[in-house]
């Protein structure tokens, strides 16, 4: 384990009343890149929007450590100024506001000063040419008339335009064709070093087979009941989660 960038602390969290992460744990170093996984209704989106401070999921108990620093009652986006940044399942579609824009903006905002244009330019045309993206991209409303690897090829974009120290991929894989699979997972593996860490939210592995996960936790019924290395992945592609459901 490297040096703590993440701590999660025993967080109990609902959403409309009802409790969804049930005393979950877990913490992420730097460096490092952590895969929970899980059948559906576990619990993975849920974890994904308590750690980015979605308004609509309530901490009820615990606690969230980032670099050191409580941010249980942080903003979103005081979080995402300190280097979180998420990644959606659905991306949604923007008109009015152009990629380009929105990534401007947001790092402008993340460095707490302007941002020269041509060296932008020149930086955004290098990372779309890697995830080999029409650069007209760029100058349209955000995801507006996008397909769906066009979308997340643009979050993938945003997430290396942004350089967070760390990445929340919800499902970045779902949806997605063997070749844009290859394309998306060569972008993360552009964005991962020694600093910048990554936590996949996924209930299978297809884009795990590019990228080589440090830990695997299995989240069920609100909690992760197991951790593990790329083997426990390899157990769950063969078993399926039902050995797991008998430690909740």
């Amino acid at each position: 384990m490297g040096e703590k960038l993440l701590q999660i602390n025993n967080i109990h969290a609902e959403a409309d009343g009802k409790e969804i992460l049930k005393g979950l744990n877990l913490t992420v170093g730097k460096g490092e890149i952590h895969i929970v996984m899980g059948p559906n209704g576990a619990g993975k989106s849920t974890l994904m929007n308590v750690i980015m401070g979605h308004p609509k999921y309530k901490i009820t108990d615990g606690n969230i450590d980032f670099e050191g620093e409580d941010i249980t009652n942080a903003t979103t986006d005081v979080r995402a100024r300190k280097g979180i940044f998420l990644s959606f399942q659905n991306p949604e579609e923007v008109a009015g506001i152009t990629a380009s824009d929105l990534i401007r903006s947001a790092r402008t905002q993340a460095e707490g000063k302007p941002i020269r244009l041509m060296a932008f330019r020149k930086e955004l045309k290098e990372k779309m040419s890697l995830l080999e993206m029409n650069e007209s991209y760029a100058e349209r409303d955000l995801n507006v008339g996008f397909s769906g690897g066009e979308k997340k090829k643009n979050e993938i974009l945003q997430m290396l335009m942004l350089n967070p120290k760390l990445a929340i991929l919800d499902e970045t894989d779902s949806g997605l064709d063997v070749d844009a699979v290859k394309i998306v997972s060569k972008g993360i593996s552009k964005f991962k070093d020694e600093n910048n860490s990554l936590l996949i939210i996924t209930h299978n592995s297809k884009i795990l087979e590019y990228l080589k996960p440090d830990f695997v936790h299995v989240l069920l019924d609100g909690k992760i009941v197991k951790d593990g290395d790329i083997s426990l992945m390899n157990e769950i592609n063969t078993k399926g989660f039902v050995d797991f459901k008998k430690m909740v």
